[in-house]
């Protein structure tokens, strides 16, 4: 249960949220996704409370990548594309902004590969790059990572990362984190704890206040951690 939580997400930045295991953050995500209604306040988009918008339409402008991956016996185009008319080149954008070119490109059959029942030919961190690319090729106005990168070796991570900033400028971007590196340089920072929100803020704020994230962070050994509503969340270009 989440009480009390107010943050604004707007487009063109980055929101982490952290915590430990059962603060909140998978439950503050459904929330956004409107699969769960507030008993108190509200989720509010551009001004509007997330129970008066069309939830299929909101659901389509929000690219979602989870910690649990689905992938179909098909080709790697097609399992990107997920049935939507995406031009090759479309789909390589994609592709190299979730590190998975270089990869498909050394394939004998490149993008029209079949990766077999549950990608069953890919590695886990292969797998979750292909479910990135599936996001981010719809070029949405709200990008969600729910631990979507836990299988991903640091240095790719950090690449995926730096690639999904140059989208920052026409989406939301939000973040839940298990590993704290990757969230340094987010333009916001929520730290849940048993539902609440106990603090906000940047990365150096946030240490030199030697709370929760600044204990997560080094329990973490410097650098992972884990982190719903019944307070106010707000896209205007905003998400509250």
């Amino acid at each position: 249960m989440l009480d009390g939580i107010s943050a604004t997400m707007r487009r063109g930045t980055i929101t982490a949220i952290v915590g430990s295991t059962g603060s909140g953050k998978s439950t503050l995500v459904h929330l956004l996704l409107g699969f769960y209604e507030p008993r108190t306040g509200a989720v509010l988009i551009d001004g509007v409370d997330l129970r008066r918008v069309d939830l299929a339409a909101w659901r389509r402008a929000i690219g979602y990548v989870s910690q649990d991956l689905f992938v179909f016996n098909a080709t790697i185009a097609e399992n990107i594309a997920l049935g939507d008319d995406f031009t090759p080149s479309q789909i390589e954008w994609a592709a190299r902004i979730a590190q998975l070119h270089d990869f498909v490109a050394a394939l004998p059959d490149g993008y029209e590969t079949e990766i077999g029942d549950r990608g069953l030919r890919l590695s886990g961190g292969q797998c979750q790059r292909l479910a990135i690319a599936r996001a981010v090729v719809r070029r949405p106005a709200v990008l969600i990572f729910d631990e979507a990168t836990s299988a991903l070796d640091n240095l790719t991570e950090r690449a995926v990362y730096e690639a999904i900033r140059s989208l920052q400028r026409e989406a939301i971007v939000i973040v839940v984190a298990h590993r704290l590196t990757t969230v340094k340089d987010a333009d916001q920072i929520l730290v849940l704890e048993a539902g609440c929100l106990v603090e906000q803020g940047v990365h150096d704020e946030l240490l030199r206040q030697h709370g929760v994230y600044a204990r997560l962070y080094v329990e973490d050994g410097r650098g992972g951690a884990e982190a719903a509503p019944s307070g106010n969340l707000v896209p205007s270009g905003e998400t509250r």
